[in-house]
Order: C-alpha cells, then sequence, then structure tokens
C-alpha cells in the first residue's frame, strides 16, 4: 500500500481543523466560550447571524495573520501583540458595520467591539494560530466561526420563536402565546443549558 503524499495529508489535517470546531470542539456547546455575548444578543436570528459573521472574520483574520508573524513576535509581549491584531480587525468590522448595516451595529451594541477580549479569538490565536502554519490556522479560524455562528442560530431561532413567534420579524403562528421569559437572560441560559444536556446525551450514547 502507497503512503499517503505529502499534499493529500496536509489537505486531510486541514479539513480535520475544519470541522472540529463545526462538532467535536465547538466553542459554545463543547469549549464553552464566547457565553457572555451569546447571551446577551441571542434574542433574534438576525442578530445571531450579525454577531456570528463578525466573530467569523475577527478570528479567521487574526489567526492569518498572527500564524505569519509567530516568528516575530517576542514571547514576552504575544499577548498585547495579539490583542493588537485582533483590535484592528475589530475596528475594520465595527466601521464596516456601521457604515452599510446601521440597525444590526444598534442592535448588537458594545458586544462587537468586545470581539477584542471574546475568548474564543484570543483563544485560538493563543493555542493554536501561534503554534500552526497559515493554512492550519485558516481552517481552524473558518471552522471555530461556522461553529459559533451556528450555535448562535440554534439558540437565536429557539428564543425568537418561543419568546415572541417569530422567525427573522416574522410572525410563524398565528395564535401563539410567546414564552416571555425566553426573551430575557434568564431564557438564554435556561436554552444553552437544555441544548447542552441534550447534545451530552448523545453524545454519551454514542460512545
Amino acid at each position: 500500500m502507497e503512503p499517503e503524499r505529502p499534499n493529500k495529508v496536509a489537505m486531510k489535517n486541514s479539513f480535520q481543523e475544519l470541522i472540529k470546531g463545526i462538532i467535536k470542539e465547538n466553542p459554545t456547546f463543547v469549549l464553552m466560550l464566547g457565553l457572555c455575548p451569546t447571551l446577551a444578543v441571542s434574542v433574534s436570528l438576525i442578530n445571531g447571524i450579525g454577531m456570528g459573521i463578525a466573530a467569523t472574520f475577527v478570528t479567521i483574520g487574526s489567526n492569518i495573520i498572527i500564524s505569519q508573524l509567530k516568528n516575530i513576535i517576542p514571547g514576552k509581549v504575544r499577548i498585547p501583540c495579539y490583542i493588537v491584531v485582533i483590535a484592528t480587525f475589530v475596528t475594520i468590522t465595527e466601521l464596516v458595520m456601521k457604515a452599510y448595516f446601521p440597525p444590526l451595529n444598534r442592535a448588537l451594541g458594545i458586544y462587537v467591539p468586545l470581539i477584542v477580549v471574546n475568548c474564543i479569538v484570543l483563544g485560538r490565536a493563543e493555542a493554536f494560530a501561534s503554534k500552526n502554519n497559515v493554512r492550519n490556522s485558516l481552517m481552524d479560524g473558518i471552522g471555530m466561526g461556522i461553529g459559533f455562528t451556528l450555535a448562535l442560530l440554534l439558540i437565536s431561532g429557539i428564543r425568537e420563536l418561543l419568546g415572541s413567534g417569530k422567525l427573522f420579524g416574522y410572525n410563524v403562528f398565528n395564535k401563539f402565546e410567546p414564552a416571555l421569559m425566553i426573551a430575557m437572560p434568564s431564557g438564554a441560559l435556561l436554552v444553552i443549558g437544555l441544548l447542552l444536556a441534550f447534545f451530552n446525551q448523545i453524545k454519551e450514547k454514542k460512545e
């Protein structure tokens, strides 16, 4: 049996880095990172999509740059340097949102600038991008971003549907008594807790 070619091995590794952030190491449901913005903005699908795309862009951009500069940045100041890189992409994101999506920017509020200190973005920079090549860091950023976005969409969809009877602002049910508690911060904790229990049960059954 012929050994796998280096290109095939590299592509396989990159694909694995992409998939792990979506399922095996989902930042919300497995690593339990980025819960603060998840709790705050997951009141509607539009907010979930906006925050997910913003965080994905910042994670991908910062992973690529930090992976390229990992041998140049001194170890003693690596965290401040990572924050500067991340803050640059967050500033770009915030300016674009203010220019082209002002209602969404107002809805997300302070949580867009706070992506600078988001555990997902900074954690991937420190734990992965600073130790891996650009391609794998890119795949890691995409995977983590997609995983975070999917988690936001699931939580936001449940909260918007049960909390207001709507999806994307449109009525889904004609006669529906919304559970207002689900639209409150305590409702976000409840939804996340139930989803974590559900996914853990599936995991245990597979094992």
